[in-house]
């Protein structure tokens, strides 16, 4: 049977492939330490699932606005005013989607049109190029080095920049390298966006997770940029709720009139019970996302002491999300086949990312991490010993 041709370009992803593969073994009987998934390892806090609990008995189970429920939709402008600094119309300005994949999603559908290109600083997070693609558009890749602490130049996106170049992708903190970018940095970025007249797509989905001393700044903030910018968010990584598939987007109303006409025929709308939960999370104690962060920055500090100590491997120090980004080149391995050796002989499932790279992610109790690290030291002194 005939598969679109597009499809060439989309492979499955090497995130979900490793973690397939894994959840194989774990049915065999096998025990895998998953560090392949941006995944926190924590329970919804009990505020939040009373109120998606209670929003069910309360029979609050059909069809929301496209828009996502308008309770929700005031919680979130009211968190980018007190978190960001920006002002949204609730009614007009914001749209709940599932997850934030949806909303990049839509907005690549939305916005390129076949031929367009757009830039995308890399390494990035797979589904910006794959969703370009689908919209037949062409992504870009503008090297963000590790010298730089994987920032990129603000030089080298403006040299990328061609008469078909529509949008560009920010992304900070940064899945897979952890870099938080400086608000010189954003703001140089921001000056060529309003320059060169670009769209902006600023995933901002790990802005809560954030270490030693650095700050997130929104892309929306600086002149001439909220009516450019669809800032993405969403509920899966600060507080915990990645099967609830609840995120958001933020933009002026034009480009909004644009995107929700792609949600209408894409998934119409999010989970209406589960957005009653996402109003508690917004509304309610913050308590739970300053103590996961916590948590995360003790694990982060502990892996990174031990990775230190390692052969063969080298990495830079992340400042935000919750990811390591190894560099293997010293293995003399392709990341693939460090990936599956990793799974089969460590029982650690950890991402090949490009031709140099693994992630792992960090997001798993601190007992499990440091028994993948001990795994890993012993396998890595068998290959560079």
């Amino acid at each position: 049977m005939q598969i679109a041709e597009r499809m060439k370009s989309i492979p499955f992803t090497p995130i979900r492939k490793i973690f397939e593969e894994a959840a194989r073994r774990e049915a065999a009987g096998e025990t895998i330490i998953h560090l392949e998934l941006g995944r926190p390892d924590f329970d919804t806090p009990d505020h939040i699932k009373t109120a998606a609990i209670k929003a069910l008995e309360e029979g609050k189970v059909h069809y929301s606005s496209n828009y996502g429920i308008a309770e929700l939709r005031a919680a979130v402008a009211d968190k980018f005013k007190r978190d960001n600094n920006l002002d949204y119309d609730p009614a007009t300005e914001i749209i709940v989607t599932v997850g934030a994949t949806e909303a990049i999603f839509m907005t690549m559908m939305a916005l390129l049109d076949p031929g367009d290109e757009a830039l995308i600083p890399m390494p990035a997070f797979p589904a910006y190029t794959r969703c370009v693609y689908m919209a037949g558009a062409v992504p870009v890749a503008v090297p963000a080095k590790a010298e730089n602490d994987f920032t990129p130049s603000v030089q080298d996106l403006r040299s990328q920049i061609t008469s078909r170049t529509r949008l560009l992708v920010v992304n900070t903190p940064n899945n897979p390298t952890g870099a938080v970018y400086s608000a010189e940095t954003l703001e140089q970025m921001a000056a060529l966006a309003v320059e060169k007249d670009l769209i902006v797509l600023a995933d901002e989905i790990y802005e809560k997770n954030i270490y030693d001393g650095h700050r997130h700044y929104s892309m929306a903030v600086y002149p001439g940029m909220k009516e450019r910018t669809i800032t993405v968010n969403g509920f899966s990584k600060a507080y915990s709720m990645t099967g609830w598939r609840l995120g958001y987007l933020a933009s002026s109303p034009e480009l909004i009139a644009a995107l929700i006409r792609i949600k209408q025929y894409a998934t119409v709308c999010a989970g209406t019970f589960s957005q009653w939960g996402a109003v508690a999370a917004l509304n309610g104690p913050q308590d739970s996302v300053a103590d996961m962060g916590a948590e995360f920055d003790r694990r982060r500090r502990m892996v990174l002491d031990r990775l230190a100590t390692m052969r063969g491997i080298s990495f830079t120090r992340p400042q935000g999300a919750f990811y390591i980004f190894i560099n293997t080149t010293q293995v003399r391995k392709p990341p693939r086949q460090i990936a599956a050796e990793l799974l089969e002989k460590a029982k650690i499932a950890v991402v090949p990312w490009g031709d140099e790279h693994i992630r792992i992610s960090y997001a798993n109790s601190y007992q499990n991490l440091s028994k993948a690290m001990d795994a890993l030291e012993q396998v890595l002194s068998e290959w560079c010993g």
